[in-house]
């Protein structure tokens, strides 16, 4: 008998919102590192700075990432061939 927990998933609808809080947040905490450095510099409170900024940049990214996403689809369709024999 298999004990072992079922893993539980987002329904596939959620797909965008997933994407977007998974990418906004490796997006912001990568910019947080970067900027924080740039800014005041790699001593020995730079780790504490870059997560207070990160903790403030992670929703305002994920917000913007749902936001301008519609855009984002809409250039890409423009600007990258559609693959031979595709409908759409």
């Amino acid at each position: 008998m298999n004990l072992a927990p079922i893993p539980r998933r987002l329904p596939p609808h959620f797909a965008p919102v997933a994407f977007s809080f998974y990418m906004s947040g490796l997006v912001a905490f990568v910019m947080s590192l970067a900027l924080t450095a740039l800014n005041t510099g790699l001593d020995g409170g730079y780790l504490a700075r870059a997560l207070q900024g990160y903790l403030a940049a992670w929703p305002v990214g994920f917000l913007s990432v749902l936001a301008v996403r519609p855009l984002v689809i809409r250039l890409v369709t423009m600007t990258v061939a559609a693959p031979p024999g595709h409908q759409g």
